[in-house]
């Protein structure tokens, strides 16, 4: 040991006295210039029970889920030494000799994700001019083909430039297939070439099994059609989609029925979701929430109560879906809405619209407020012209159970016969006395019933329209019946029903009993009573005790109507009472009323009828 010590220490001043530059030189040794002085090794420290030391940090692991292995190390590992390092057109270039068919797809493949379309087309225009490893040219198919019509596409490549690439696949035996065509008509749609597009989709229809148009072709050329504004084509091959069994997408769903709607063709809107209703795979198919609202405007305003349907059964799709979401999501639909709706469905004669819009309505309001006054009426309206007046009167039970505990002005407002339950009069007058009596009998045995249902609303209907069909006989007898047979009280509706019937009939002097009864039982008159007293006294020809009724009216404080003072003025004139149509424009002018429109009824009625000029 002490001899190599020497030879070594020899060797360093040799080498020192050869090089003056001694920074240059640098030594190598195997010996760390430590003291070689012995010591004691320290006690290792004692930790406490409690304290136990944690693992090693993780990101000392040599592979770490944090720090994973670099691309370009496991692509190295993947690919030949030294190939990254070589230029792209020369990698490109070395790859279409070395690739076989499947090769080339899993190389499409993996480009695909990293978008990398020029490659992609260099490379596939480099392996068909190359040789496989029997020396022949190499073949594609028709999946390899349609990658590199996908990369001509993401290129940028043009309609007429995509269809040469496919009158192409037949110079190397490939036959184009679907999505051949598919790949093609995107290009036309992004071109917007309209009419392109669909002879195209017509060329496919005549390939029969070869390459037939599926769902994506159809979507395609309908979105295309209806961005052009060409509805009814669009329309067309919609049609075409459903009987062919495919799905609609959701987009294209929206764009036709915003375009049916946008250009009136509600009709066939509505043909195109019954037909989607009847598929299992377009049955879910929903507009935007807001689309669906404009679709029920639309279709309330042109009274097509079917669309209106569809629009309002998609809402209620909306409302469950977001119930169902998390955190849950409260829409309601607008009640003016659904009480046009409701108003639609009496016009339209539509139960489904009636059972529609109430459903939705309350499952608007949650149980949290009840429905307006005048959802109840458009409701009970539209049950009455579609004569189901069973379920008319059931609605009526209902509202008169909702304002149970209304005040009396607003009780008399809103069961008035006259005014907010009329519709429901003139259904129950509609056939004459037999529906009548049908109703009458009816409430007679609900009263009778376990909860008995009694109404003095419901029986007024049945006086005022005994009144309209001119039967004083059954407008009594009910009116008599409301108390003797049911048990309750006559209203002012009651009184003023009753009066309307012998008024009818010329029976003036028993319409003013009617009314002077009511005023001795402490039954307060409304404007209604005083307005029919002056027709019963018109009706007899006396415009001056009708004068009389509405001095009276005034002075209980009521104001008599327009109509009112039209009506005195009419028969003033023909019994030319001058003196009492003065005292009318008084009256008129006191209260701001415009008295016109009387001329013309008046030429007619001083026309001479004679034969003199004939």
């Amino acid at each position: 040991m002490a001899s190599q010590m020497a030879i070594l220490a020899r060797t360093r001043s040799l080498a020192k006295t050869l090089n003056a530059n001694p920074t240059f030189f640098k030594t190598i040794t195997t010996f760390s210039f430590l003291s070689q002085e012995p010591q004691l090794a320290a006690e290792p420290t004692r930790l406490a029970p409690s304290e136990v030391p944690l693992p090693p940090n993780p990101t000392s692991y040599p592979e770490n889920w944090r720090t994973p292995p670099s691309s370009a190390a496991s692509a190295q590992s993947l690919l030949p030494l030294g190939f990254l390092q070589q230029s792209p057109s020369f990698q490109i270039q070395s790859l279409s000799q070395d690739l076989d068919l499947p090769g080339l797809l899993n190389v499409f493949a993996d480009w695909m994700t990293s978008q990398k379309w020029t490659q992609m087309k260099q490379l596939f225009e480099l392996w068909i001019r190359s040789l496989d490893k029997n020396g022949k040219p190499n073949k594609p198919d028709v999946s390899s083909y349609n990658h590199y019509l996908r990369a001509n596409l993401m290129s940028g490549a043009s309609p007429a430039e995509m269809l040469d690439l496919v009158a192409s696949m037949e110079d190397h035996g490939v036959e184009p297939n679907t999505a051949s065509f598919n790949l093609v008509l995107k290009a036309m749609h992004g071109g917007k070439e309209s009419e392109a597009a669909k002879k195209l989709l017509q060329r496919m229809l005549q390939t029969g099994n070869v390459a037939p148009p599926d769902d994506e072709s159809y979507n395609i050329v309908v979105s295309l059609l209806l961005q052009s504004h060409r509805v009814d084509a669009a329309l067309k091959y919609i049609d075409l989609t459903l009987k062919s069994g495919y799905m609609v997408s959701m987009q294209v769903f929206k764009d036709c029925v915003q375009g049916c709607v946008n250009t009136g063709r509600l009709d066939s809107l509505v043909s195109i979701i019954d037909k989607c209703k009847l598929m299992d795979q377009n049955k879910a198919l929903c507009p935007p929430w807001n689309l669906c609202n404009y679709i029920a405007d639309v279709a309330l305003q042109a009274d097509n109560s079917k669309l209106a349907v569809h629009a309002l059964k998609f809402m209620a799709n909306w409302i469950a879906r977001g119930e169902q979401s998390r955190p849950a999501i409260y829409l309601s639909v607008d009640e003016g809405l659904l009480l046009s709706a409701l108003a639609t469905a009496g016009r339209t004669y539509s139960s489904t619209l009636v059972d529609a819009s109430w459903a939705i309505l309350l499952r608007s309001l949650r149980q949290k407020k009840v429905p307006n006054p005048e959802s109840y009426f458009a409701k009970i309206s539209a049950l009455a012209s579609l004569g189901e007046l069973e379920r008319a009167f059931i609605t009526l039970r209902e509202f008169e159970t909702t304002y149970a505990n209304s005040s009396k002005e607003v009780e008399e407002e809103l069961f008035s016969p006259f005014t907010s339950l009329y519709p429901l009069v003139v259904a129950c007058s509609k056939t004459g006395f037999e529906t009548l009596d049908l109703v009458y009998f009816q409430l007679e045995s609900l009263s009778r019933a376990d909860p008995p249902y009694k109404s003095v609303a419901a029986l007024n209907c049945i006086v005022l329209g005994c009144a309209n069909i001119w039967d004083l006989d059954r407008a009594y007898q009910t009116f008599e019946a409301i108390s003797s047979t049911f048990g309750l009280t006559p209203d002012i509706h009651s009184y003023n029903a009753l009066m309307h019937a012998f008024g009818k009939l010329k029976k003036t002097s028993e319409a003013a009993r009617v009314f002077e009864h009511l005023v001795s039982l402490g039954v307060r008159p409304n404007a209604m009573s005083y307005s029919l007293l002056v027709d019963a006294h018109l009706i007899n020809r006396d415009p001056k005790a009708a004068l009389s009724v509405i001095k009276e009216m005034v002075n209980s404080g009521f104001e008599p109507s327009k109509e009112t003072l039209k009506k005195v003025k009419r028969r003033c004139m023909r019994e030319m009472d001058y003196e009492s149509d003065d005292l009318v424009e008084d009256f008129a002018k006191r209260f701001n009323l415009r008295m016109d429109g009387e001329a013309r009824r008046n030429r007619l009625f001083e026309l001479n009828y004679s034969t003199g000029y004939a």
